[in-house]
């Protein structure tokens, strides 16, 4: 684990446009990392508490970790909202909204992460669950009901019993203190790491998972009236309590939904990808790609490439996903893997925002601000389309 807290701070960033100002922080931003190996196959996974991870700055950090192939490297953000921009908007004044410096600074952090990871590899064993997480820790802001309530969880020890790490795996947006209070912050990923770390020993990283749309975290405040009653829009609670009430919960389902799993003496690694090629059709995404400072990687024709994996872990398989993928796309791709249980890892490789199949792009007004910020109408069935090819192709 490596620290990624910006001292001075810096601007914390909930999407596009203007970064908020940072007044103070609430506990410390990190990156995570846990590598696997088993056979010739080794895979690093890393989570970092950001907004979004580019897979420019994640190349960055790939070049610097010689002894793995970059394939084998996956890199997502939790999605918080109250972390430094690592985008580089351009911000139409012919600056942009980011500091590159700190930029290549995580990039480097997070390289640490992975190279000391290697480093300490020990024989190990693993269990893996998933099901339920129960309690009030998520909704669809826009259905409440539409949201997977299922939590993927991984646990790794040494053969002498002691704990190496747990990882969690779930669709949510870390949004409790928002960016607009100043705060810099994991929000509930904090609290999350803290409980399993104390309660099962190890490091924790969580991997955020199909959120897009707007699977949030659920701070309504129901002890009072709603705001929208129409609507059924509620009054939210923006509070490091409530970041430590919902991330500790998260953390004690996951607790609770692997204690009986058994564990795997000699689980098998095999890890997939492929290249994927999505146009650009919005105006809006085609500024950043074009005018940001990272320069981030395009062809003429308008069109950007990412790699999507597929990693089978002992019973687990694990599938990326370059952005935030609407909870339609994930139910339906959970149902085509062919592990035990399947995970998703959203905004992992890239993030490329919203990932909507084309009849809910633009389809109806709340739709209209993630449609504007997803590549365009296809991008949905690309991405469905070679992930199914993907997961096909290592089926056995």
């Amino acid at each position: 684990m490596r620290t990624i807290t910006p001292d001075p701070l810096l601007p914390v960033s909930g999407g596009m446009g203007m970064p908020s100002p940072a007044k103070s922080k609430q506990g410390e931003l990190t990156a995570r990392a846990l590598v696997f190996r088993a056979g010739s196959e080794t895979i690093a996974v890393v989570g970092v508490d950001l907004l979004g991870f580019p897979s420019v700055l994640g190349d960055r950090a790939r070049a610097l970790v010689p002894r793995l192939a970059p394939e084998s490297i996956l890199i997502g953000s939790t999605h918080t909202h109250s972390a430094p921009d690592c985008y580089a908007y351009p911000d139409g004044k012919g600056g942009h909204t980011g500091s590159l410096e700190y930029m290549q600074f995580v990039s480097e952090q997070v390289a640490a992460a992975i190279n000391e990871a290697l480093d300490r590899m020990r024989p190990a064993e693993l269990r893996v669950a998933s099901g339920e997480a129960k309690g009030k820790i998520a909704y669809n802001y826009y259905a409440p009901d539409l949201y997977d309530r299922r939590a993927g969880v991984l646990q790794v020890r040494g053969l002498d019993g002691k704990p190496i790490g747990t990882l969690v795996n779930f669709a949510i947006h870390p949004e409790v203190l928002g960016s607009d209070l100043g705060i810099l912050s994991p929000d509930l990923v904090g609290p999350l790491y803290d409980f399993i770390e104390k309660a099962a020993g190890g490091i924790a990283l969580f991997m955020n998972g199909a959120q897009g749309g707007m699977i949030t975290a659920d701070n309504r405040n129901l002890e009072h009236p709603p705001r929208d009653a129409l609507r059924a829009y509620w009054t939210d609670s923006r509070t490091w309590a409530e970041c430590e009430r919902i991330g500790g919960l998260l953390a004690a389902e996951a607790l609770r939904i692997v204690d009986s799993a058994v564990w795997q003496k000699s689980p098998k690694v095999h890890n997939d990808s492929m290249e994927v090629r999505f146009p650009v059709e919005s105006e809006a995404m085609w500024q950043v790609v074009e005018g940001s400072p990272l320069k981030y990687p395009h062809r003429t024709d308008r069109t950007i490439g990412t790699r999507v994996n597929l990693v089978d872990l002992g019973n687990a398989q694990i599938l990326t996903i370059p952005g935030e993928a609407l909870p339609n796309i994930g139910f339906y791709l959970k149902r085509k893997m062919r592990g035990e249980h399947n995970f998703l890892f959203g905004l992992t490789n890239d993030a490329f925002g919203y990932i909507l199949t084309k009849v809910d792009f633009n389809s109806f007004p709340a739709y209209r601000y993630i449609s504007r910020v997803s590549l365009g109408e296809m991008t949905g069935e690309i991405y469905i389309q070679h992930a199914t090819e993907l997961i096909n192709r290592n089926t056995k």
